[in-house]
């Protein structure tokens, strides 16, 4: 791409800001040498990179890039045997450190969410924590060598500070004394050129013997190394030495280290750097409000709502444009600081963004196009003053696209035909747009000939288009209008600001016919427009409220359908579990059953308890295809009649029909006759099949000779447990056909054995339905008191 149409669609600033947002200098690398590419399967891979940073960055933030350093340069003297120093090997070691970390966060970030290119970039990172652990053995956080880096190097250093502690003592002791005191400048050691000495008055210099080493700049002091401790000053550079040769061992072997992992870790430093790089990516879009853009390369250009990216997100005005399609060409036609240039800019920068693999500030759905090159004439000249010189300038400018567009380019040309005689400068833009339109390159150009919206208008896949001005305000709205030209406003705008109505008619009648009927046409082109944008956008409101009463009417179906279920689960569980009850309670009845028949010798036959238990198993509920409660309640009313069979909803009880009285019926139910609801009677069985059923067995039916003895109490005190069970089986039976609601069975206090059993036994028996221990006034825990189905 050409680097003057960079420059001049501002690609350089875009650039600027992704570099603010790279964590390292690896990632910075990589962004200085972005270029758009004109290839279709490189900008998608790139887009799919960003995509994925951009998604991992909202979800998780960015991988952990502290710590790494452009170490390119230091591996490459390692590889060519150069010593590396300390705060080299330290950035080497940093840098694999925080690679492991970069690695594992990206992988984790693929397990949980898949970015399969960033995951293909980090797999195959290196983890030498080998050469990692060596370094950082030998040198600190300061970049300084330790002492324990090899025992040499210990041993010296502790030499060196033995010589250095009896230097110290040894002047000290002279400082002290009172002679010398006077002598100095001040009672202190330091050091010159690595050799210890005092500050001595110049005049004193001659009571000292040693070397002077320095002296203050007004020449009062004099830095002197006593004779005494010449020697050993000389053996502490000795040890000075030693130890700098030690130290460069040291750094030769983790350079050794260092260079047989140069080849991995110089790819390790490019995969980071693509790593960074991606998230900045990432960073900026989310800065810029970005989206993700479609990328074709059939020279189709869609955009939706794009906006200029180095303009104030509240300030700037998006643009909706579509190139390549039903037109290859757009003329705009509008007045000057309408906005045309920003359009042109917004076009051309959009397009080299998604051409580098950048997300483009626009809506969702906006597609852009893989051109092989964009070409611009855009000029910062647009007043009266431009001469020929500037013509000539744009035209070299055009003369030069015209030889290098293909049929794959977009050619951008602001105010084209402008800095010369109005009639020879209209044709020359028309012949310069038929050529280019020839060709089949894509081409966005301004203008503001009228000659040119004719052209447009007649030229088929040619558009015209227009920046909308506000006459009201005699302000443009920088909205960009296509297939609306330009109206001139020149009259509105004179008539608004005062200039007298005579001159203005005046100039109308020098305006030609056909001009005025061009005029007149593009009004009403713009009055038509103005009433369809109404119409869309009450369309469009009513189109997102319909959207939102079926989000919401979805949302109310999916709650209702969820708490169905949830309710139906439910339902079923406890269904289960009550028949599992009912079962169990089944099955432990009959068991004693046949305890029973076998302690007293009575006749159970086993197949009467087989057809029980298959009786219990068919009343188990059809838990998916649950029936109304309450039987046939609900369904088609059915006549009854006195004598009739009937059930009571309401006591879920069984009796007969005594006579009816209205809407109620006199119901006999076991002993007690009560007046009851039609609504809340079941035909059970009429009066008539009762009869025909019982005609035959009337001289096999059964006479009860108990009834006029039950009782509502049951004395069981000093019977024993079996004896008691016995005893109450009976007295329960005797009590349910009596029809009493409720007994009481009289057990004692004692050690509690009876209570317990009766208790046991009547928690298991059919007839009861609750129980519980007496009231004060019943007996208290001396009596169970039963109530009955």
């Amino acid at each position: 791409m050409d680097h003057k149409i960079l420059h001049t669609m501002d690609y350089n600033k875009i650039i600027h800001k992704l570099s603010a947002h790279a964590a390292t200098p690896l990632g910075k690398a990589v962004i200085e040498q972005l270029k758009p590419s004109p290839d279709l399967d490189i900008v998608k891979h790139s887009l799919q990179a960003t995509d994925e940073a951009y998604k991992a960055d909202r979800l998780k933030g960015s991988p952990p890039f502290r710590g790494i350093a452009n170490i390119e340069m230091s591996l490459k003297r390692a590889r060519i045997g150069g010593t590396l120093n300390p705060a080299e090997l330290l950035e080497i070691a940093e840098t694999i450190r925080a690679g492991r970390r970069v690695k594992k966060h990206v992988l984790q970030l693929h397990d949980a969410d898949p970015i399969p290119l960033l995951a293909d970039i980090a797999e195959p990172l290196s983890e030498h924590k080998p050469t990692e652990d060596a370094i950082l053995a030998c040198i600190d956080e300061n970049a300084e060598v330790l002492d324990h880096a090899s025992p040499e190097l210990a041993a010296v250093r502790r030499e060196l500070r033995n010589g250095e502690s009896r230097i110290r003592e040894k002047l000290e002791q002279m400082i002290r004394s009172s002679s010398v005191q006077k002598m100095l400048q001040d009672a202190i050691i330091t050091l010159r050129n690595d050799r210890y000495v005092i500050p001595v008055k110049s005049e004193y210099r001659s009571n000292f013997g040693g070397i002077v080493h320095d002296q203050s700049s007004s020449g009062a002091t004099m830095f002197i190394e006593p004779e005494v401790i010449v020697s050993m000053n000389n053996k502490l550079r000795e040890l000075r030495a030693n130890e700098e040769r030690e130290i460069e061992k040291v750094l030769q072997k983790l350079t050794a280290l260092t260079a047989d992992v140069s080849e991995d870790l110089l790819f390790d430093a490019e995969g980071l750097g693509a790593l960074d790089f991606a998230f900045a990516k990432a960073r900026l879009a989310h800065e810029m409000r970005a989206s993700l853009p479609r990328m074709n390369d059939r020279g189709f250009l869609k955009l939706k709502r794009g906006r200029h990216p180095l303009l104030a997100a509240e300030a700037v005005v998006p643009i909706d444009v579509e190139l390549g399609n039903s037109f290859s060409a757009i003329i705009v036609t509008g007045p000057n600081t309408g906005g045309k240039t920003v359009s042109l800019k917004t076009v051309g920068l959009l397009s080299l963004m998604a051409m580098s693999g950048l997300f483009i500030p626009a809506e969702d759905g906006s597609q852009m196009c893989v051109f092989d090159a964009i070409y611009a004439d855009i000029g910062d000249e647009q007043s009266i003053e431009q001469n020929l010189s500037t013509f000539s300038s744009h035209l070299t400018n055009i003369i030069r696209i015209l030889k290098a567009m293909t049929p794959k380019s977009l050619v951008l040309l602001d105010e084209l035909g402008a800095g010369t005689d109005p009639a020879e400068g209209s044709a020359l833009a028309i012949a310069i747009l038929e050529h280019i339109h020839k060709l089949d390159s894509r081409i966005i150009a301004t203008t503001h000939y009228s000659e040119l919206k004719a052209y447009a208008y007649n030229r088929k896949g040619v558009i015209n288009a227009s920046m909308e001005f506000d006459v009201a305000t005699l302000s443009p709205t920088y909205r960009l209008l296509v297939g609306v030209p330009g109206r001139s406003n020149a009259f509105a705008i004179a008539e608004r600001l005062g200039l007298p109505k005579a001159i203005i008619e005046h100039a109308r009648g020098e305006v030609s016919e056909e001009d005025t009927r061009v005029e007149n046409m593009i009004a009403s082109l713009e009055e038509d427009r103005l009433g369809a944008e109404n119409e869309r956008n009450t369309a469009e409101a009513l189109r997102r409220e319909l959207e939102e009463l079926r989000a919401k009417h979805e949302a109310e179906r999916e709650r209702f359908e969820e708490q169905r279920d949830k309710l139906l689960r439910k339902a079923q569980d406890d269904a289960r579990e009550a028949v599992r009850k009912a079962k169990a309670e089944a099955e432990q009845i009959i068991a004693d059953l046949r305890k029973l028949a076998l302690e007293e010798g009575a006749s159970v036959k086993e197949h009467k308890l087989i057809e029980a238990r298959r009786r219990l198993d068919d009343a188990t509920p059809e838990l998916h295809r649950p029936k109304p409660a309450g039987g046939n309640r609900g369904s088609k009313p059915v006549r009854i009649e006195p004598g009739d069979e009937v059930r009571v909803y309401s006591l879920n009880q069984k009796g007969s029909v005594i006579e009816l009285a209205g809407s109620e019926a006199l119901v006999q139910l076991g002993i007690m006759k009560m007046k009851v609801s039609l609504d809340d009677l079941e035909l059970l069985k009429s009066s008539e099949a009762t009869a025909k059923q019982q005609q035959p067995k009337q001289a096999a039916s059964l006479k009860r000779t108990r009834d006029e003895n039950a009782t509502m109490e049951l004395d069981l005190r000093g019977a024993s447990l079996d004896e008691a069970l016995i005893e109450a089986d009976r007295f329960l039976d005797e009590a349910f056909l009596a029809g009493f609601g409720r007994v009481h069975l009289i057990h004692g206090k004692g050690t509690g054995v009876l209570r317990t059993g009766i208790q046991d036994f009547l928690r298991r028996h059919k007839h009861v339905k609750s129980y519980r221990l007496g009231q004060y006034g019943e007996g208290g825990a001396g009596v169970t008191v039963a109530e009955l189905n």
